[in-house]
């Protein structure tokens, strides 16, 4: 350890090596970090003298505050505050000896088990040497509140050495000067500064001002900062519209959010925050969430992605976590306890959030079930509590508009013959077809036309085996086929055959409508696995997703069927009946999905054909 030169004068004092180079350079990866640290000890030392004044060991009726103050002319940036002050004594204490801090000694003697400990980012520690990394010298001029104490003034270089002098400090409390080095003259900037003030101290708990000399600016006379910000409010004592405010002041969108969440967890969890669940613009919009982490409302990082759940990623809004470091890591993040109960509650919280809609303002949370169902089926896939809290709430959508929940859906449809199945359509436009088949027979269908709806509809089968989702154009339900048999006819079945691509299926049925003269079904099972695996398939390599397998189903109930069955038992009359039974697989085609280029040019070659010959 360097030893004083004399009484006025010496080396800095490190408890293990001489670490003036190593502050300069690595204390913090991002330089402007040390407005924060400054700012953050002027409003600790505000926050000490506010609890001296409460317990009666000091008095002061003016208005607390921090103040920064540029100067271009001297090239200096001077961060004051009317706080407790410091002696000389204190200075070499807790300044010149770098790993000693006061808030320790101070939280010991004045909180005891009744205080907030957790309140004091420590007034003076490492954190003040930050200022190192943009200054070639700093002053310290303070006057303690201790009655009868002298003002004192501590300056120092870069290289550590520093000097005492009587201090010229007439009010109490402390102001430091950075004398701003050649290479950092960027810092000499109002906008910048501003930035990082509104960056780093919006939510500081003491009103900050922020000034240049010898300009003239109105910002200057309001606060840069919120020093109550709507978190720390209970809920019942804000306003839908004040979260509304909160969320366009922090986030720059010009969206309202679709909810909000207050927390404010307790022992022993102890954390407060709002996140907000954003409207997002269209379906490609970002997901890229914003959670901005505080420390006692210091900001500490943008997007502290380990924290909120990965099904949740496009969440925003602010968390202010007293028991995590003030300069938190990833590494340290990534294996907390404390932090993966934080996301267990937050996940909790999200979940109650969702079931308090569907219970109170199911109408609300039909509106806005559109833009979370993709994260909310997600959830359920990826977290077994998740899904346990959301499982009877999960709505869908309805091809008529409305949202209903699978129970309400199986009931709705329980006497038209589909018992325990649920009906959906993934392309409504596309599928109309279909739809017409069952909403002829009073079938509500819903739609399900998500990217991951596949996955999760197989997921939610395995939850519960008694529940099965058809997509309409899967294989025909009794809802749909007629109780009547007609008797198989072969020449019909090979005309069909010989008028389907290689590789179709053909068989009759009988349908209750009569209207279409033939429809093409999927294998549920198999479609759905190939959906699947194409979604993944990049990360699955060897893997290939199995071939639709296709079925013509021809209608015998439709009378262009029984016409058409007419002509093909006739050799004369065959190839019309053929160019027909090519005409009515391409209509069922086009019904189920789009044509390429060469079918749509066939489709209507055709058309021309038959209608040259009708």
């Amino acid at each position: 350890m360097a030893k004083a030169k004399s009484q006025n004068s010496g080396g800095i004092r490190v408890d293990t090596e001489h670490i003036f180079p190593v502050i300069k350079r690595w204390l913090y990866s991002d330089k402007e970090i040390f407005l924060r640290e400054l700012v953050s000890n002027g409003c600790d030392a505000v926050t000490k003298m506010k609890r001296l004044v409460s317990l009666g060991e000091a008095a002061f009726d003016g208005e607390y505050r921090v103040d920064v103050v540029l100067d271009k002319t001297l090239e200096e940036i001077r961060v004051s505050d009317n706080g407790i002050g410091m002696t000389r004594e204190e200075i070499d204490r807790y300044i010149n000896n770098i790993a000693l801090s006061g808030a320790l000694e101070f939280i010991e003697k004045y909180e005891g088990e009744e205080g907030d400990a957790a309140g004091f980012i420590g007034h003076f520690g490492l954190g003040f040497y930050s200022a190192f990394m943009v200054a070639k010298s700093v002053e310290i001029h303070s006057l303690s509140y201790r009655e009868g104490a002298e003002s004192a003034s501590w300056t120092c270089t870069d290289g550590g050495e520093y000097s005492f002098s009587a201090g010229e400090r007439d009010q109490r409390g402390t102001e430091v000067v950075l004398h701003v080095s050649e290479e950092e003259k960027a810092y000499l900037d109002r906008g910048k500064l501003l930035s990082i003030l509104k960056k780093y101290c919006a939510f500081m708990p003491v009103p900050i001002y922020f000034s240049v000399l010898g300009e003239k600016n109105e910002e200057d006379q309001k606060p840069v900062n919120d020093p109550e910000p709507l978190w720390l409010k209970a809920p019942q004592d804000c306003t839908d519209q004040d979260y509304i405010d909160f969320y366009h002041k922090v986030f720059v969108d010009e969206n309202d959010p679709l909810f909000h969440i207050h927390i404010n967890a307790e022992f022993p969890l102890n954390f407060k925050g709002i996140l907000y669940f954003p409207k997002l613009k269209d379906e490609y919009a970002s997901l890229e969430g914003q959670v901005k982490l505080y420390y006692n409302q210091v900001f500490v990082a943008d997007n502290i992605k380990e924290i909120i759940p990965e099904y949740m990623m496009l969440l925003r809004g602010v968390l202010d976590c007293p028991e995590l470091p003030l300069n938190v890591s990833r590494s340290y993040l990534q294996n907390s306890g404390y932090v993966t109960k934080i996301s267990n509650h937050i996940t909790k919280k999200i979940a109650d959030k969702f079931n308090a809609l569907f219970n109170n303002d199911r109408e609300k949370l039909a509106g806005i079930w559109a833009d979370i169902k993709p994260f909310a089926e997600y959830g359920c896939t990826r977290d077994e509590k998740f899904f346990s809290r959301m499982k009877d709430i999960i709505l869908y959508k309805t091809v008529d508009g409305d949202y209903l929940t699978a129970p309400e859906l199986l009931e709705k449809n329980k006497d038209k013959g589909a018992d325990n199945t649920v009906y959906y359509t993934n392309d409504p436009q596309q599928q109309i077809g279909y739809l017409s088949l069952f909403q002829e027979q009073g079938i509500t269908v819903a739609v399900m036309d998500g990217v991951i709806d596949s996955r999760f509809l197989s997921f939610m089968e395995m939850q519960d085996h008694a529940v099965h989702f058809v997509r309409v154009d899967s294989e025909l339900d009794k809802v749909l086929v007629s109780d009547e048999v007609a008797e198989e006819d072969e020449a019909l079945l090979a005309l069909f055959k010989e008028a389907a691509p290689e590789g179709v299926n053909v068989k009759e049925e009988v349908l209750k409508s009569a209207k279409m003269p033939a429809v093409i079904t999927l294998a549920e099972e198999k479609r759905r696995l190939a959906e699947i695996l194409k979604q993944f398939g990049s990360n699955l390599p060897g893997v290939k997703p199995p071939e639709d397998e296709v079925t013509l189903v021809i209608n015998r109930s439709c009378p262009l069927i029984a016409r058409i069955a007419g002509l093909a038992g006739k050799e004369e009359s065959r190839e019309k009946a053929l160019a027909l039974a090519r005409q009515v697989y391409r209509i069922a085609l086009i019904a189920q999905r789009s044509f390429t280029k060469e079918e749509l040019q066939e489709f209507i070659d055709a058309s021309i054909d038959l209608l040259y010959n009708a």
